[in-house]
């Protein structure tokens, strides 16, 4: 019965740290290794206490072969005793080495993200596991599955360091290439999705000193095979872990919920870095097959937000880098031209492909822009679902990454909705953004933006009045308002109060002060027409005159201008004036059907008929669909 109870806390223990390895619990390790050193160890008869390394030892004695190479093929229940001697202690020092490296990457996450090695003086925590693990490969006496996760922990330590030729070296020698992850704990393929991502991220970064062109396209095709490994079998691992973690849920705590897995650096990077390469490097059709391949498979609560970004990219991939002569749906094949070399591809039959969304009469896109915008509003809906709105001072980072993300995605979204004329689908999806745009400008801009292209001049001019109080020093968004106002809404005094607000910035409106002086003189000539009193519009006219006439001296060059300062004169009916300014004009834009509009008319007032009959017919000629 001792045995028998033993032998349950063995398994038990045995659980409990694979889940913890795999689970990312870095911060248990210490007190879980304490409780191994408590256990009793049933053994001829008498009992001890057992070592880190001897929790994982079946209850029958196991004989291991000294020439046994190093696998992780090797069964994941043998036990941890240290081959030809004593129990030792190497196991405890492993899972401590892997804990101490773990905290560490996650303390210095944006060094790591950013390239940047870490010094060992500066890091303590990196030091001590460096120590754990040369003792550990230095006295030899762990299982050769131990002594392979001793391998692999220390390659990426290696890399954190910037070791790249070590870090290389660790894993041929750990001999990543011939694992099987057939059957095996769940941490032990993070382990090696981390080691194939590492791989590749370090063959990227020796310096190019190979002078065959040959090699070095070697080199390359070695680093896009590391990449695709490591991203199919962290979705694996990914879809197995939230898997056990459901069903442990279940069974123990009903009712609760699981605790999300936060995904590490290296872990992120071996989802997005074989698309993300092939991309770089000019490869759209590899590319687009990864990114297409990695949000059909199923997903889980840690890839979320990974999903949401790889359909942004897919998204700005089909609209900026594919034409829709050139495209090819998910089904389908690329066109041949496409396919002139076909790189070589890691054999994928040896391993375990993740679960991919499958079922009958699925949607399929027939173009580029249909696919981008299925994607965009996928995004949109998840992105916009996880925005942090909370404006505390601890959560500001995480909310100014959301909303940037966010707005990443609208922005494809008007690109998108745009090219097909959809600017009431894109006023209403931008709507939504609301919720949490309190005081960012460029979302507040987006919005009003999409209202005037859709007709909704009123609400557009409402939040264009937020917009310029966001930021009171950009001319463009009065200017903006101000036309609104002039053109479809005829709301002049909004418009004058606008225009003025340009002028008042003076220099710090640079280029833009002459379109204020002309917004404010449009104004005033159409107050002019509105005006009753003749007193009245000679004055309107006067000022819209000098108006013009101060924004004329502002942009000399500016043949919208002196079109308007032509018009404006022929309606004080100085002709000749007028005509001098058109022909200025005409000059800088012979083809202008305001300019030609205006000549006719001009010419008719000078009794001209003939000229204007021949100046009406090469404008229809020119622009047969406009009816003015």
């Amino acid at each position: 019965m001792a045995a028998k109870g033993a032998h349950g806390s063995h398994l038990k223990m045995e659980s409990e740290l694979e889940r913890c390895r795999a689970e990312g619990h870095w911060d248990r390790m210490p007190e879980l290794v304490r409780q191994i050193q408590t256990l009793v160890v049933p053994g001829g008869g008498s009992s001890r206490r057992a070592s880190p390394s001897a929790v994982f030892t079946s209850l029958d004695t196991e004989t291991e072969n000294s020439s046994q190479s190093i696998d992780f093929t090797a069964g994941s229940r043998r036990g941890g005793r240290s081959r030809g001697g004593p129990l030792s202690d190497d196991f405890g020092k492993l899972l401590l080495a892997e804990a101490l490296l773990e905290q560490c990457l996650k303390e210095n996450h944006t060094k790591i993200k950013d390239s940047l090695p870490l010094l060992e003086k500066n890091e303590p925590k990196m030091n001590e596991a460096r120590s754990y693990l040369s003792s550990i490969l230095n006295h030899g006496k762990l299982l050769p599955q131990y002594m392979c996760e001793a391998m692999l922990i220390l390659g990426k330590l290696h890399y954190m360091e910037g070791s790249y030729r070590d870090a290389i070296s660790m894993y041929a020698r750990a001999g990543i290439d011939d694992m099987c992850m057939e059957n095996k704990p769940l941490y032990q393929m993070r382990l090696l999705a981390e080691a194939f991502v590492i791989k590749g991220l370090s063959l990227e970064r020796l310096p190019n000193s190979i002078a065959s062109r040959h090699r070095l396209t070697e080199r390359e095709e070695e680093v896009i095979a590391c990449f695709e490994r490591a991203s199919w079998i962290a979705q694996v691992f990914l879809q197995e872990l939230e898997k056990v973690t459901n069903n442990t849920t279940s069974r123990h705590l009903k009712g609760s919920h699981p605790v999300d897995y936060e995904l590490t650096y290296f872990l992120e990077a071996a989802l997005q870095s074989a698309y993300v390469t092939n991309l770089k490097k000019g490869n759209i059709v590899k590319g687009m097959k990864e990114l297409r391949e990695v949000l059909r498979t199923v997903e889980t609560k840690a890839t979320q937000n990974f999903k949401v970004m790889a359909a942004k990219h897919l998204a700005g991939v089909l609209l900026h880098s594919l034409s829709e002569e050139c495209y090819w749906s998910p089904l389908s094949h690329p066109l041949p031209e496409f396919m002139s070399k076909e790189e070589n591809s890691f054999i994928m039959q040896a391993l375990r492909k993740p679960h991919l969304y499958e079922g009958d009469n699925l949607y399929c896109p027939k173009d580029n822009i249909e696919e981008a915008l299925l994607l965009l509003l996928i995004s949109e809906s998840m992105a916009t679902r996880d925005v942090v709105l909370s404006r505390a001072p601890e959560q500001e980072e995480d909310r100014a990454v959301s909303l940037r993300n966010a707005a990443a995605i609208y922005d494809l979204l008007s690109i998108t909705l745009g090219r097909r004329g959809q600017y009431v689908m894109l006023s209403e999806c931008l709507e939504r953004a609301m919720k949490f745009a309190f005081g960012e400008f460029h979302l507040w801009y987006q919005v009003a933006l999409s209202m005037v292209a859709c007709g909704k001049s009123a609400y557009a001019v409402s939040l264009l009045r937020e917009c310029v109080k966001l930021r009171p020093s950009d001319p463009t968004v009065p200017l903006m308002a101000a036309k609104v106002c002039i053109g479809p809404l005829h709301w002049l005094e909004e418009a004058e109060h606008f225009a003025t607000m340009v002028i008042n910035l003076g220099e710090e409106a640079g280029e833009f002060l002459s379109k204020g002086y002309l917004a404010l003189g449009l104004t005033y000539s159409l107050q002019a027409t509105d005006a009753t009193l003749k007193s009245k519009q000679d004055e309107l006219h006067r000022k819209a005159l000098q108006t013009l006439e101060r924004a004329q001296q502002l942009a000399p060059g500016d043949p919208q201008v002196i079109l308007y300062v032509s018009l404006q004169l022929a309606l004080v009916r100085q002709i000749s004036s007028a005509m001098e300014q058109l022909q200025e004009a005409l000059k800088m834009c012979r083809d202008d059907a305001n300019a030609l509009h205006l000549l006719a008319l001009l010419f008719s007032a000078q009794k001209h008929y003939q000229h204007a009959l021949d100046v009406i017919n090469m404008a229809i000629t020119e622009y047969p669909e406009n009816f003015k």
